[in-house]
């Protein structure tokens, strides 16, 4: 998988050159680059931003470095027959991003991150950027950050590690948190005795039919008691 971000800080994503992204990397099941919006500024000041029109509150982001970095980077497709890219612009306006995105998402060959500041990008980057690519306008949840970096982050790592190869043991990925609409159940490990508090008996048992039967069990309650909306769903 082809992954690019573009962002004003792009040291914000260091983080994932650690731990199995990172070794995705190295070994090449992912290739990720990090590149900063006012390389596509020409002015001494590299502005990336401008006063609203119709007046308002904060700075938006100019249209032309954006339209500059989308044109350089959806020219580097090898195969002019292959897929369009994933354009992903991280907004709190945009669909809420799950578990079965990141998994659709994870099948794409070539994922573009664009992370907003200030008040958003100008909206005719995203119409522009329609025209050469899927636009995909996706929101953490229903709250504001100061800008695209840390979801972009967060989408990157759920995505990654979705892609075979990245996790070392698959069958991990199949019994996680929402993978099959439910929370996943609660794990123990040695010693089955720590301050005063017992791994449940069943554990125990060497039974794994009465042990998965347990785990399903466990499931629905977490579920039901925790995210009750996602048995509604």
């Amino acid at each position: 998988m082809h992954i690019d971000v573009v962002s004003i800080f792009p040291s914000y994503f260091d983080g994932l050159a650690l731990s199995l992204l990172g070794k995705a990397r190295e070994s090449g099941l992912l290739d990720m680059h990090v590149h900063d919006l006012r390389d596509w500024t020409f002015d001494r000041h590299r502005t990336v931003d401008d006063t609203p029109y119709g007046g308002g509150a904060g700075m938006v982001m100019k249209p032309e470095p954006w339209g500059l970095a989308l044109d350089q980077l959806v020219s580097t497709e090898a195969d002019a027959a292959a897929p369009r890219p994933t354009i992903i612009f991280p907004s709190p306006a945009g669909e809420v991003f799950t578990q079965a995105t990141a998994r659709d998402l994870s099948t794409r060959s070539h994922l573009i991150f664009g992370c907003g500041r200030y008040e958003g990008i100008d909206e005719r980057v995203f119409e522009y950027a329609d025209t050469i690519g899927e636009v995909r306008l996706i929101s953490l949840g229903d709250y504001v950050l100061n800008g695209g970096e840390v979801a972009s982050m967060a989408m990157i790592e759920a995505i990654g590690r979705l892609v075979p190869g990245v996790v070392g043991n698959p069958e991990s990925l199949v019994e996680e948190s929402h993978e099959d609409g439910l929370l996943e159940y609660p794990s123990y490990t040695k010693p089955s005795s720590w301050r005063e508090r017992e791994v449940p008996p069943i554990l125990l048992s060497g039974n794994h039919a009465a042990i998965a039967k347990w785990r399903a069990e466990q499931q629905l309650e977490r579920t039901r008691r925790r995210r009750p909306d996602l048995l509604a769903d």
